[in-house]
């Protein structure tokens, strides 16, 4: 049921085009930036236990990549930050991802989130301010 009504949650937004939110709520609900960083790490951890994806996140710089997780999210979240990341067609070149990779990295996100203690509408807002990156990934 979770993962039905997340694949329904990013397809719904993911024909929106989405602007920069315009106040800091969600920044705030996700714990600021430590709270991001905490989710961030809590991710990558879970990835890292993840046999369905781990194998695209061997070889990386995972400093870089957390850096650079907090900042979009961050951002994305209305927080005071600003990305300074590849787009996300070229950080994702050439690693042909498939709708299934995304759907298990959120689910690790989620995961994360829910170990912060973070709410389902404030989980719903991030996801649905993140969801239009999905046709940047999948099969680049």
């Amino acid at each position: 049921m979770r993962t039905l009504l997340l694949i329904v949650v990013v397809l719904m937004v993911a024909a929106c085009a989405q602007q920069p939110p315009k106040d800091a709520s969600l920044y705030h609900e996700l714990g600021e930036q430590a709270g991001i960083t905490r989710i961030v790490e809590g991710m990558l951890l879970n990835i890292a236990a993840d046999p369905r994806i781990v194998r695209h996140f061997e070889n990386i710089d995972i400093v870089r990549l957390r850096d650079k997780l907090v900042e979009q999210i961050c951002v994305e979240a209305g927080g005071p930050c600003s990305y300074t990341g590849d787009s996300m067609e070229e950080s994702h070149k050439g690693q042909h991802l498939t709708p299934s990779d995304f759907n298990a990295l959120v689910e690790n996100l989620q995961d994360a989130m829910s170990a912060q203690g973070v709410n389902m509408p404030a989980q719903n807002r991030l996801l649905a301010r993140l969801a239009p990156m999905r046709a940047q990934i999948i099969d680049r």
